[in-house]
């Protein structure tokens, strides 16, 4: 019976001490994945918030959530009213927080000072090569062609090697 206690203790222990080292491997690098109108300076994105027009932007699910008659709404793209916004010119915030719209209200009081600010670097404007990588960096189809041409200089070195071989 003294095992089986011990067993579940370990167990819980083992849990409650994981669970945070789980939770860091789950925040994944998503550089690839982030918009080109991102700043720059983030390996990983859950959301951004827009606190010029109170919009926050899921990078995974690729949609815009915005309070609409007394709703949050979640769009592809953004409303109508702000049809004409120039996104690579907004100031972003990084919030890495589950449903931060729940949060809201705070996010308006603390970034609030950020409307009007128009001086973050975004993605597609940087020349770090780890964003040559995101698709919509005007750099990657010239970073594509470096990555391909590398792994075929070496496959076809490999294969007039083996060639040559069985010759």
């Amino acid at each position: 019976m003294r095992k089986i206690y011990f067993m579940i203790l370990l167990t819980g222990i083992l849990i409650v001490l994981t669970d945070p080292i789980i939770s860091q491997v789950q925040l994944e690098i998503n550089v690839n994945s982030q918009p080109a109108w991102g700043p720059v300076g983030y390996d990983a994105v859950e959301y951004y918030f827009i606190p010029e027009i109170e919009t926050y932007y899921s990078v995974s699910q690729q949609k815009f959530i915005f309070y609409e008659k007394g709703n949050w709404v979640t769009s592809s793209y953004l409303p109508y009213r702000f049809k004409d916004y120039n996104l690579y010119k907004a100031y972003k915030v990084v919030i890495n927080k589950d449903k931060p719209y729940r949060y809201n209200k705070e996010h308006r009081v603390k970034y609030g000072s950020l409307k009007n600010r128009h001086d973050q670097i975004v993605i597609r404007d940087s020349r770090d090569s780890k964003y040559y990588a995101n698709k919509n960096h005007p750099q990657h189809n010239n970073w594509m062609k470096k990555q391909n041409s590398g792994n075929n200089n070496g496959n076809n070195h490999e294969n007039k090697e083996s060639k040559s071989r069985k010759k």
